[in-house]
């Protein structure tokens, strides 16, 4: 349960999640980066809860994050404590589980929110041995795989948590046969608009698959970083007017 404890005279204890520290994986490599200050609602995280599976997350939180920490807070709760209770066995139905999962964070946001609070989301378990990915897709950005036959697009598999408490998505699983390389990123990212230069609209995902698609074969931060700059130098510098996010997964040849 969330409580914020106020003194006299004194300002509300702000609650924030709890920070990532991403675990190590057997021949691969996994990576966050944002820009600036975050001002809006996206999120990730990543804990490791078997001997042989890693949890991944990211979340985009509708609203600003002054408004939206407790929800936050809630479903990295959710995420961490349900994620290790649901994968921590060594023989499970992967897709249940992350179904599973997904339904309980959706049901906690609406608790907490008294209603609906639309939250996009990527949740995947990824397994070191069998080099295999399970993932929802819940109303997010579609995440981009890359090996040696080119960058698939895993997309939607269901609506966006925190809408429905009875919806769910559907768990599918795809190999990342070594090398291969998944890159995920915010709607900040594939939303941003050209600011002060040549180029307009939005960045798009097709942008973001080009760079993806002549990137070298890196670590996850590296590569993290480069589309966000790739990002800031198409947006001409301008504000930042929403949360930039890069999550990046690399399976090492």
């Amino acid at each position: 349960m969330l409580s914020h404890f106020q003194s006299a005279g004194a300002a509300p204890t702000v609650v924030e999640p709890v920070p990532t520290v991403f675990p190590k994986i057997e021949g691969a490599d996994i990576a966050a980066v944002f820009v600036g200050k975050r001002i809006a609602g996206d999120f990730y995280d990543s804990i490791r809860v078997s001997s042989e599976r890693v949890l991944i997350g990211l979340l985009d939180v509708a609203g600003r994050r002054e408004d939206n920490r407790n929800l936050l807070v809630a479903a990295q709760e959710v995420f961490r404590t349900v994620g290790l209770q649901l994968f921590s066995l060594p023989d499970i139905n992967e897709s249940d589980a992350m179904t599973e999962l997904c339904l309980r964070i959706n049901r906690r946001l609406i608790d907490v929110c008294c209603g609906v609070h639309s939250c996009p989301a990527f949740i995947a378990c990824f397994h070191e041995q069998f080099g295999t990915l399970c993932y929802t897709n819940a109303g997010h950005t579609p995440a981009l795989l890359r090996d040696r036959t080119g960058i698939a697009e895993l997309t939607s598999t269901g609506l966006p948590l925190g809408l429905f408490s009875h919806a769910t998505c559907e768990a599918p699983t795809v190999g990342m046969a070594k090398p291969a390389s998944l890159l995920l990123v915010s709607p900040g990212v594939v939303d941003c608009e050209g600011y002060g230069n040549s180029h307009s609209g939005a960045f798009g995902l097709e942008r973001v698959k080009d760079f993806f698609r002549s990137a070298p074969e890196t670590a996850a931060r590296p590569l993290c970083e480069s589309v966000l700059e790739a990002v800031a130098e198409f947006s001409g510098k301008g504000p930042v007017c929403d949360d930039r996010t890069a999550l990046a997964l690399v399976r090492a040849a």
